[in-house]
């Protein structure tokens, strides 16, 4: 619970805190291959994006300061790129990144150039982290904002979306 003060009572008010967005997914692969999944460029082209997106564009800097650069192309050919700048790089255990959405070349952009509300933030901050479950991994994502927003925005079914697809590129993976 978050708690205010209200100046007129001068006494503390519970007030329900705003749920976040999360995923968690158990995964069907070890956990350093899921990071790698998610930090190595021609890793991230074979999944990343909604269902029936491409990637054409992937470059990782995997370092605290790095960049996370990309671009994502709908079936109809509107390219949606995107940026993330890594804040935290603990392999194979968790990544934190801000995340916005960019220019082509990197610089960032007001999300309602790509169809987001105004109330869809400038930046996110994303945090993923990575739980060893021997030949299984526990993947959980917090994108930063609010499940309600997330929703509103069909943010939710983007990401799951996404992660049907990193199932789907573990599996292939998993088979060589």
């Amino acid at each position: 619970m978050k708690k205010r003060m209200t100046a007129a009572e001068g006494s503390t008010v519970e007030r329900p805190a705003e749920r976040q967005f999360t995923i968690t997914r158990v995964l069907s692969a070890p956990r350093a291959l899921v990071f790698k999944a998610w930090t190595e460029a021609e890793r991230l082209m074979s999944w990343w994006g909604p269902k029936n997106f491409t990637v054409p564009y992937c470059k990782v800097d995997l370092r605290p300061g790095g960049v996370f650069h990309y671009c994502m192309r709908s079936p109809e050919g509107k390219d949606y790129w995107g940026r993330g700048v890594y804040r935290e790089v603990t392999e194979p255990e968790r990544l934190v990144y801000n995340d916005s959405f960019s220019d082509e070349k990197g610089g960032a952009v007001a999300p309602e150039k790509y169809g987001m509300s105004p109330d869809w933030p400038a930046e996110t901050l994303l945090t993923v982290t990575f739980e060893d479950r021997g030949i299984r991994t526990r993947m959980t994502i917090n994108l930063g904002v609010s499940e309600e927003l997330a929703k509103k925005q069909k943010a939710d079914q983007g990401w799951n979306q996404s992660l049907d697809r990193l199932e789907e590129y573990l599996a292939k993976e998993r088979v060589k």
